[in-house]
């Protein structure tokens, strides 16, 4: 039509996994919760949903930041609380990356990095991991707005050691952000790191461990200057009443939070040891999914679970192409993925 920007009609838009309109699914596709949050958390939203939803919410979301800066020790001055963690990487973004400025990610990372590199029109640099998922010596780049680093990675479940990060933000001239989406299931955070590097910020979700992916609520944790500047770039009433009183009460239950962690490592282990007993090659995983090679075409394996009603993620894209990432539902969903999985793999055999 001619009315967009040249950029953005270009532009490969993010492809969200997979969200069926119809029941009977087992979603292991999409990194969701296979748990329930906290009952108080249900409590708090169902007691939230009164006359108050006609006034604008907090624009600070200062009740998450408080609680959120108590548990990570930090000062709520230090946090910023988005529409999810998406939010806050768009707000880095816009804050920080001008037309063709460079943006530093990884290869195989999270789509959304190069999609919305690509709406600012600034300038993707990609540098491949190592064979064995460690950070190569050129993810620093000179003139480097933005570096990001997924840990634990998505799609591989990898995650990078914290006095790695260390040694990248120090080397690195503009900001590093570690995406930690992922990292309650990890060893490891890199949190302690921001009081001692003014250019790192720290990213994390209410999605995955917290079981709130519908509520869309995500943190990014850094020095006092950088989150002042972020404050400046986000939008007004970015995060919405129900989703600050979720949140909230999210933070005063993280033992519920802790217990359902406990479930998905203990099933992530139990998933990869059988997949491997059928032949497959799994990558180690710290996050909520596995990325695993299976011994038959990936995509033939992919359609013919998705024909089964069963939902794994599969990419095209080389390095992905030969593989799955398979989300940790709840162990009844399992067995049943690995049913089908029994029963495809017998048939390719024959």
């Amino acid at each position: 039509m001619g009315y967009f920007r040249e950029n953005i009609d270009a532009l490969d838009a993010y492809t969200p996994g997979e969200q069926p309109q119809e029941a009977g699914y087992i979603k292991l596709n999409t990194n969701e919760s296979p748990y329930p949050p906290a009952r108080a958390v249900l409590s708090a939203m169902r007691k939230a949903v009164n006359g108050d939803l006609r006034l604008y919410p907090d624009p600070l979301a200062t009740a998450v930041r408080v609680k959120a800066a108590g548990i990570f020790g930090v000062e709520p001055e230090m946090v910023i609380v988005g529409n999810g963690s998406d939010d806050v990487l768009s707000i880095l973004m816009r804050s920080f990356v001008g037309e063709r400025d460079k943006v530093v990610f990884l290869n195989p990372s999270y789509g959304l990095y190069s999609v919305l590199t690509d709406i600012q029109n600034g300038r993707a640099c990609r540098v491949e991991y190592t064979d064995d998922f460690r950070l190569p010596a050129e993810i620093v780049q000179q003139g480097a707005k933005l570096t990001f680093v997924c840990s634990p990675n998505n799609p591989t479940g990898t995650a990078t050691a914290p006095d790695e990060i260390a040694r990248l933000a120090a080397a690195s001239p503009g900001v590093v952000v570690v995406d930690e989406a992922y990292a309650d299931f990890a060893d490891s955070t890199c949190i302690g790191l921001v009081r001692s590097h003014e250019n790192l910020v720290v990213l994390r979700s209410f999605s995955k461990s917290y079981s709130l992916a519908g509520l869309r609520i995500g943190l990014g944790i850094a020095g006092r200057g950088l989150i002042a500047g972020m404050m400046k770039v986000k939008d007004s009433y970015n995060v919405e009443r129900l989703g600050i009183v979720g949140a909230a009460a999210a933070l005063d239950n993280v033992d519920k939070m802790q217990a359902n962690v406990k479930k998905v490592k203990r099933d992530r282990k139990y998933l990869s040891q059988r997949l491997e007993l059928f032949g497959f090659r799994v990558i180690p995983s710290q996050a909520n999914f596995v990325f695993a090679f299976p011994p038959m075409p990936a995509v033939e394996l992919y359609e013919q679970l998705k024909a089964r009603k069963i939902l794994v993620r599969y990419w095209s894209r080389p390095r992905l192409r030969d593989g799955v990432r398979i989300s940790i539902g709840t162990r009844n969903e399992l067995d049943a993925l690995l049913a089908a999985t029994d029963e495809i793999l017998a048939g390719h055999k024959r």
